[in-house]
């Protein structure tokens, strides 16, 4: 059995289509003509809202297995789960790769929450056995933030269930006391016309503030490949668990992102995060991890003079590897002066951690981009204010990159469990790209966007919404724009879009060629 193949921890803290930039500017310049109507607004100090992966392809969960629209491997999607709500999606998995599955919840900002409301995210075949799950909650800090679980199907994990080619379903559920007594009159999703990922699900902190309203969901779904025979089943034993030399050095300043398909790139060393972090942000940042090497991670609060008090459980760092699964957190309470928040000793990353029965060790089971996602509770604000607080990491990568186990396929999306020479480049400089789960090494025309041919990339349900109408729906529900103004903006885009529409049928000169952008602890048990 795996040992990443199911668990239930008592808590898991964590994880835009780009349009042209005349449709930009057609947005601005309705958007001008609304600056007097009056509508919910985020305060400019307020927490950056998430950023969702920009090629998400929007679509609707189905409250049954039967209209479950199908997800492709290597996409990220972008969907909305209402309270209560158990929600389906299909995966049509071969009998030789290992599938694995995340969704990340993302409520509005400033949403009441209970420590133990959350997201359960499984896998299950046709005749309803679970092949795995894992709970995501928002944990002791309380806190209002983007929570990530995930799921997988792993061959050789059970001798009997979930081995077999064929349809399988993804089951996302919202679970938690606030999850039992929704109120009536709010938005549920997956049931209307419109996709639900479309509306403003809590990307944008808008639709009140309550623990009954929609979250926003992000899904992201990867495939590895099956390996040559022969090698190991058993997880290693030993490594070096010694705490790493401190670094040394005045720190580098670098941004965080505030969504996984935005985090930060680092490389070892000291980074000092540019704006600091607000209470209730959630700030990433992605470093390359190869095979063989061992990754350690320290996020350093700063010191303040605003304010006064003490504040329990205020900062959590975790780690989540490749395919957005939790690997570690660190959890740490402020009283004004500087903290810092330590990732236990973990193993160099290798294939056979996989077969540990110690999430720490089974998660550091593939190379790539690993994920620290640092969260400061809202509750600081109550004692310390709202300015932002400085915030400093600490990341050593320590080992010689080896070769991997020798997959014998590719594994979506491409390049996703591996670390290239351009990889470790970006995060020396902090540019470049680098995977995540929905864009691919080649660039983003096999990363699943509208018109790929694949059932309205989705499904038949007409479930996938185009970049313009997705931003100008984004405006909507972000900014609260009057019927009138509405009205301007609507034929504002439609203007925009016919005119790219006439400029895409008119011949154009042969181009000169070009090339391809590169891109658990706290108490778990296991459940199958």
């Amino acid at each position: 059995m795996g040992a990443f193949g199911g668990y239930d921890e008592g808590w898991r803290v964590m994880g835009r289509r780009t349009v042209r930039w005349h449709t930009a500017a057609a947005v601005g310049a309705a958007l001008t003509m609304t600056t007097a109507q009056p509508g919910p607004a985020l305060a400019a100090d307020g927490p950056t809202p998430y950023s969702y992966a920009e090629n998400a392809t929007a679509v609707d969960g189905s409250t049954g297995t039967t209209q479950a629209v199908r997800l492709s491997p290597g996409r990220t999607y972008r969907s909305a789960i209402g309270p209560g709500e158990k929600l389906y999606y299909r995966l049509d998995l071969d009998a030789g790769a290992n599938a694995y599955v995340s969704g990340t919840a993302v409520p509005a900002a400033g949403a009441s929450v209970a420590s133990s409301d959350g997201l359960r995210v499984s896998i299950e075949d046709v005749d309803a056995h679970r092949c795995s799950y894992g709970n995501a909650r928002f944990g002791p800090t309380r806190s209002a933030h983007p929570v990530t679980a995930w799921a997988s199907r792993e061959i050789g994990a059970d001798e009997y269930m979930c081995q077999a080619a064929g349809a399988y379903y993804l089951v996302v559920e919202r679970v938690g006391p606030s999850s039992n007594g929704a109120s009536s009159g709010l938005s549920s999703g997956g049931s209307s016309g419109e996709p639900s990922g479309a509306s403003s699900g809590g990307s944008s902190g808008s639709g009140g503030r309550g623990s009954g309203q929609e979250w926003g969901l992000e899904l992201g779904y990867a495939w590895e490949p099956a390996v040559k025979k022969g090698g190991s089943t058993a997880a290693p034993e030993t490594w070096n668990s010694a705490s790493p030399e401190p670094l040394r050095g005045d720190p580098e300043r670098r941004r965080g992102g505030s969504g996984f398909a935005s985090a930060g790139p680092l490389a070892q060393g000291i980074w000092q995060d540019r704006t600091g972090i607000t209470a209730g942000e959630t700030r990433y940042y992605k470093v390359p991890v190869g095979w063989g090497q061992q990754l350690s991670a320290t996020a350093e609060l700063g010191s303040t003079t605003s304010g006064e008090g003490y504040v329990g459980n205020a900062l959590v760092m975790s780690l989540y590897n490749p395919a957005r699964a939790l690997v570690d957190d660190a959890l740490v309470s402020y009283g004004g002066d500087q903290r810092s928040a330590a990732l236990d000793p973990l193993p160099p990353v290798a294939y056979d951690n996989r077969y540990s029965l110690d999430d720490e060790v089974s998660g550091m089971r593939f190379a790539g981009w690993y994920y620290l996602a640092v969260h400061l509770g809202s509750a600081v604000a109550d004692r310390f204010g709202e300015k932002p607080i400085g915030l400093t990491l600490r990341v050593r990568v320590s080992g010689r990159a080896g070769s991997g186990p020798g997959y014998l396929g590719q594994a979506e999306p491409r390049g996703v469990f591996e670390v290239t020479d351009q990889d470790r480049e970006a995060a020396e400089t902090g540019t470049g790209a680098g995977t995540v789960t929905g864009d691919t090494r080649g660039g983003a025309g096999d990363a699943g966007g509208a018109g790929s041919g694949e059932e309205s990339a989705g499904g038949s349900d007409g479930s996938t919404i185009s970049g313009d109408r997705r931003l100008a729906l984004t405006v909507v529900a972000a900014g609260g724009i009057g019927t009138g103004s509405l009205l301007v903006l609507t034929l504002l885009l439609w203007t925009v879009v016919a005119r790219r529409r006439v400029a895409a049928d008119r011949p154009t000169a042969p181009s000169g060629g070009g090339r391809a952008s590169r891109r658990g602890r706290h108490g778990p048990s296991r459940g199958r």
